[in-house]
């Protein structure tokens, strides 16, 4: 008897440890989402992800887009560095084509990935017109007369001018985003940004993938950034990498599979 009497005040006592163990531990608290930060490229703005963007706060992420200049990748990363220097927490940065070498060349110990949809990814030293020539990766229709020039003001140029390059309307549709509606491209090309030419020729500074997991998205039907460039500089880099039937604007024709991607390094 005094052994069952004693085996019940044991299993009372343990309960009673369990219950305030809980009560002093309190319910277990979500580990805060990260913030994306997405970086546009040349011939788009900010809107270009809105797709991508609106799925991306649907799964609970915080998400900021900031205006990239599109001006060379020192100048253009310094501008994204200001935008990160006012988030706190872990960051997952994202760049889109030419925004690709911006996210290279950012420095932020707050980023703790970095995803690369249809981008450039260049190495120390080199410009990303090379991830462009013809002869390693033909099949880039961003050749005349699909891309002009223009003299542009620009207030951080010498002289106050600028050469910049853009998309022809008359292109802008089949070259730059031919799996969208047409009445898309209509938006997407009156929301258009000219890339200074410089931007295209400026070596890259030192890189931050060196030190930072990376995913890559090939477009395989880009006829922007050839996908063989850019199945190179994922391999180059060790990104995750991945691929979609889309052409260089998946994050306007398919924001789901990028969104995806995102969230992928963000659990990571």
């Amino acid at each position: 008897m005094r052994i069952i009497r004693f085996a019940r005040a044991a299993v009372v006592v343990l309960a009673l440890a369990t219950v305030a163990a809980m009560v002093t531990a309190g319910p277990a608290v979500a580990k805060p989402l990260p913030t994306v930060v997405l970086v546009h490229g040349a011939f788009a703005d900010a809107t270009s992800w809105d797709g991508v963007a609106a799925d991306l706060r649907a799964r609970g992420y915080p998400v900021v887009v900031p205006d990239n200049p599109l001006r060379g990748p020192s100048y253009d990363a310094a501008a994204v560095e200001k935008t990160l220097a006012g988030i706190s927490g872990p960051v997952v940065l994202v760049g889109h084509s030419y925004g690709g070498a911006v996210i290279t060349n950012t420095h932020n110990p707050n980023v703790k990935a970095l995803v690369y949809v249809a981008a450039f990814a260049p190495a120390q030293g080199e410009p990303v017109a090379l991830a462009l020539d013809p002869i390693r990766f033909p099949g880039s229709q961003l050749v005349p007369p699909a891309l002009q020039m223009k003299i542009v003001d620009d207030a951080h140029a010498i002289g106050g001018k600028n050469l910049d390059a853009y998309i022809a309307d008359a292109s802008f549709h089949k070259v730059f985003a031919p799996d969208v509606s047409d009445a898309t491209a209509a938006v997407m090309l009156a929301h258009q940004k000219s890339l200074a030419v410089w931007a295209n020729l400026e070596p890259s500074g030192p890189v931050s993938w060196s030190g930072t997991p990376s995913w890559y998205l090939v477009s395989a039907n880009d006829t922007v950034i050839p996908p063989a460039a850019q199945r190179f500089m994922a391999g180059r880099i060790g990104a995750h990498t991945s691929e979609v039937q889309a052409s260089h604007v998946a994050l306007v024709s398919q924001p789901g599979v990028v969104a995806d991607v995102i969230a992928a390094a963000a659990q990571s």
